[in-house]
């Protein structure tokens, strides 16, 4: 991984463009997320994991699901 560059992905910056864009609160997204997943999750705690970075794949997934945008992984070529 020598002369590999790795930029941080920030979930919480991106949550945060993503609930601005939307018009929607943290709380909004709460409540859907508990919805969808069938796991409660309150804004507090969800806020908490944004912050520690400790949100799973599958939770951005279905941020980004409810929220009406698309998580997409793809090779980088190089």
């Amino acid at each position: 991984m020598q002369g590999i560059s790795l930029k941080k992905i920030d979930a919480k910056k991106e949550v945060k463009i993503m609930l601005s864009k939307k018009a929607w609160t943290m709380k909004m997204l709460a409540n859907k997320l508990s919805e969808a997943s069938g796991k409660f999750y309150s804004p507090q705690n969800l806020n908490y994991r944004l912050a520690q970075n400790k949100l799973k794949l599958y939770e951005m997934g279905y941020i980004c699901q409810i929220l009406g945008f698309e998580l997409e992984i793809s090779e980088i070529s190089g």
